[in-house]
């Protein structure tokens, strides 16, 4: 994880945050990476959390206007830079 999120953090200037969190934590199941855990694959999730933080989330007011375009371009240029880096 320290790798992940160093790579992360050097491919852009968005503020980077992690946590190894047992299952059993409330909404850290919300992802598909747990299928890959509960079968001994190395797995992580990415998240902004938005679910915790905006209103609007999968609602019917949770429209284009309301995204923060520059911000989700950050996060995939930091997935994109791990990818290329691989994990071991």
């Amino acid at each position: 994880m320290r790798r992940i999120k160093a790579i992360m953090a050097g491919a852009t200037n968005l503020p980077v945050y992690s946590t190894n969190a047992p299952p059993l934590l409330q909404s850290i199941d919300f992802s598909d990476h747990l299928n890959y855990c509960y079968e001994d694959f190395p797995a992580f999730m990415i998240t902004d959390t938005a679910f915790m933080r905006n209103k609007n989330y999968h609602r019917a007011s949770d429209t284009y206007e309301k995204l923060d375009y520059e911000r989700m371009a950050k996060v995939i240029q930091g997935v994109y830079a791990i990818t290329q880096l691989g994990i071991e």
